[in-house]
């Protein structure tokens, strides 16, 4: 069974990123970047099901400029076979990439499409849905568990009412959640192999004509400090305080 899963560039998760002096977008000049956090759980579960020997191949890919490259590398080290790495000097917002995405697919014909089911930077958690749709597969969204039994595939994901699992038919699209699995550290001898892997180069423009954004970011703003919590201990001073100060009652 061949698996592709989708990688996303994003800023490290434990940098503190800041707007410009503008409020045009966040300053990524000089920003070291990582894989997206919940991308890098999916190509862990990739690897964990090729090494149960339900997985032969894994491909990752990639869309965006010469950090997905990077961190296609980063992929290749932990363990995936081949690379393909979308270059794009735009910032590709989920239609795209999900059209970029079913090209691939479709010519890779993987029984598998691994995504997180968000990406960091801009929340969006779209693509995979996107993906799903126009492919016109199965798809089974915020993965806690993975499950193969008797060559038929369990999902669970975690929702306000409880654990919920559904069985899933093949081929499908899934996306993760960041409770499914801890990714693995990569050892220096992995990095060194990684060197000989081949990372396959194409214009995203291509694959898919139209990748110019449908919306456009208006505005950025820094989140405002919360203010200092204050403990109540009398019922009749909470009621008066939501009715005069904060105006909700």
């Amino acid at each position: 069974m061949k698996v592709l899963v989708a990688v996303k560039s994003v800023v490290d998760y434990n940098i503190k990123v800041h707007v410009k002096s503008d409020n045009s977008a966040v300053q990524l000049d000089n920003l070291k970047m990582s894989i997206n956090p919940f991308d890098e759980v999916a190509l862990e579960e990739a690897i964990r099901l090729k090494e149960q020997g339900i997985v032969s191949e894994i491909i990752v890919v990639s869309c965006g400029d010469i950090s997905s490259k990077n961190i296609l590398q980063y992929s290749l080290a932990m363990g995936a076979d081949r690379a393909i790495w979308c270059e794009s000097t735009i910032d590709i917002q989920p239609l795209a990439i999900a059209k970029i995405l079913k090209v691939i697919v479709e010519s890779e014909e993987p029984q598998m499409v691994f995504l997180g089911k968000q990406s960091i930077d801009n929340d969006a958690a779209q693509t995979g849905q996107i993906l799903s749709g126009i492919l016109n597969y199965s798809q089974a969204t915020f993965a806690s568990k993975l499950e193969f039994v008797d060559e038929e595939l369990f999902v669970t994901s975690e929702a306000d009412s409880g654990n919920i699992t559904i069985s899933v038919k093949l081929p499908t699209v899934i996306t993760v959640d960041l409770s499914l699995n801890s990714p693995r550290y990569i050892s220096l001898q992995n990095i060194i192999k990684s060197k000989k892997k081949n990372i396959d180069h194409i214009k995203a423009e291509e694959i898919c004509r139209d990748i110019s954004p449908r919306f456009k970011v208006l505005r950025v703003e820094e989140l405002k400090k919360n203010k200092k919590v204050v403990l109540l201990n009398d019922v009749d001073l909470l009621i008066n305080k939501l009715r005069n100060e904060a105006k909700v009652i």
